[in-house]
């Protein structure tokens, strides 16, 4: 179907877009590159009074409400959660527009010079190949700090999501960015290569899966180019004895079924301790079979659609898979029977999956949860480290040395204890082995695309 809006909770077709011919494409990454060598030369209060601007559109309730509505619309997000997610883009652009100027002033460094220091300079024109799952939040936190820090953007958006990404570019128009400092491209995947290659194009960014990233890579290596990567994850939630098991429960259905499921930071795996469970099992499925299932626009609604037809497809064939190779089913497993035009999924609980299938390694996108039992934390460590993904990690325990183990030795990204992995503006945000490379978010995040010169005067 190309580019185009499909309701994911109907099925119905919205509304589709023309991708933009290459000599459209060249036009507009030239207008970025003219809009560029003006911009970089701008002040950071001048940015920050845009970026602030920016702030107080998305946090304007009709605009908030739109907006949300949008994606709700396009990817089926609970309309709870899309709020929440232009809310948090706000906070990102403050954030940015706040710190920027610190974190990118120069900075003395002592050497035998009569006078040296570092000093942080824009890149130029940044590539942001971004998905449709935080169809928002994923562009806010690389714009954020990319325009803070002197560059222009381009964005190519996920396919299912047009009319947001067109929304992106319109809102920071409005807020004050000059024109061509930030444009929504709608091209195919196809046309994603000719862009890095342009000369203009200084360095890349995706948020997607393992393959695009891995192809994204190769031809931003072939010329040379900076990227940064944040890939797939199939994260940890290990639960040990000494856990708040009430709380570990009401929190791992939380970070298994946020955004329908479909999160690379979602909690995938819950590795459980021996001695509770059985208890954290009964109240994990029944949590699981309580959800309300339905319509995203109804804010009393848990659970949402999958965001197109093709994913809930592989998502059941994953699970099918699973099973034949010894898994047990616990609950869920099917198509959702009071939807049959959308794209629904029932709550999911697959338990013990055997290393021998390869559905034990896989990433699970959809409200599927993978439950084993382990004898002790050693045997938990072992497991949530044995995976190519490492993204996020999150840990229940009341033991202070268990605690320390945990952060230590689990492999990833970032280690939560006694709370949901998330993104948080002040934090840095990005993952290890095949979750990616590179650190999006808090002062890393701005570092990725600058120019870190080191300046030497006798």
């Amino acid at each position: 179907m190309g580019i185009a809006s499909v309701n994911p909770t109907t099925g119905q077709w919205i509304k589709s877009f023309e991708p933009l011919d290459d000599k459209e494409v060249q036009a507009k990454i030239e207008v970025a590159q003219r809009a560029f060598e003006q911009y970089r030369h701008t002040s950071f209060a001048q940015r920050s009074y845009w970026l602030s601007n920016a702030a107080a559109l998305l946090r304007d309730a009709q605009q908030q409400q739109t907006l949300a509505e949008l994606m709700t619309l396009e990817m089926g997000k609970p309309i709870t959660q899309a709020i929440a997610e232009i809310q948090k883009c706000a906070l990102v652009c403050d954030y940015y527009a706040e710190h920027a100027v610190t974190f990118l002033a120069d900075e003395p460094a002592p050497s035998d010079a009569s006078l040296s220091w570092v000093k942080y300079q824009p890149l130029g024109v940044i590539l942001a190949v971004m998905p449709w799952n935080f169809p928002f939040w994923q562009v806010f936190r690389f714009a954020a700090p990319a325009l803070m820090a002197g560059n222009a953007a381009l964005l190519k958006h996920a396919s299912n999501v047009p009319q947001c990404a067109i929304a992106i570019a319109q809102l920071l128009d409005r807020a004050g960015f000059p024109a061509g400092t930030f444009q929504t491209l709608l091209i195919s995947a196809a046309q994603v290569e000719a862009v890095v290659r342009s000369p203009h194009v200084k360095a890349a960014t995706l948020t997607g899966s393992e393959p695009a990233g891995a192809n994204l890579a190769k031809i931003a290596g072939e010329c040379l180019k900076k990227t940064v990567l944040e890939l797939g994850g199939s994260d940890p939630f290990i639960v040990t004895a000494s856990a708040d098991l009430d709380e570990a429960v009401a929190v791992a259905v939380k970070a298994r079924m946020l955004n329908n499921g479909q999160s690379c930071i979602a909690a995938k795996r819950f590795i459980v301790l021996d001695p509770v469970a059985d208890a954290f099992t009964e109240k994990f499925v029944r949590a699981f079979r309580n959800l309300k299932i339905g319509d995203p626009a109804d804010a009393s609604t848990d659970l949402g659609p999958l965001a197109t037809s093709t994913i809930r497809e592989q998502l059941h064939q994953q699970v099918q898979a699973a099973i034949a190779g010894g898994g047990e089913l616990l609950t869920g497993g099917q198509f959702w029977p009071d939807a049959p035009e959308g794209y629904f999924y029932e709550p999911t609980i697959l338990k013990n999956i055997p290393k021998t299938c390869p559905m034990y390694r896989e990433e699970f996108f959809g409200p599927v949860a993978l439950l084993f039992v382990v004898p002790d934390l050693d045997a938990a460590i072992a497991l949530a480290n044995d995976t190519p993904f490492g993204l996020g990690a999150s840990a229940w325990t009341g033991d202070r040395q268990e605690s320390t183990r945990l952060i230590c030795e689990l492999e990833a990204g970032s280690v939560f204890i006694n709370g949901m992995v998330k993104s948080d503006p002040r934090l840095p945000f990005g993952g290890t082995k095949h979750s990616g490379y590179g650190r999006e978010l808090g002062r890393p995040g701005i570092l990725e695309f600058v120019n870190i010169k080191t300046v030497w005067v006798k």
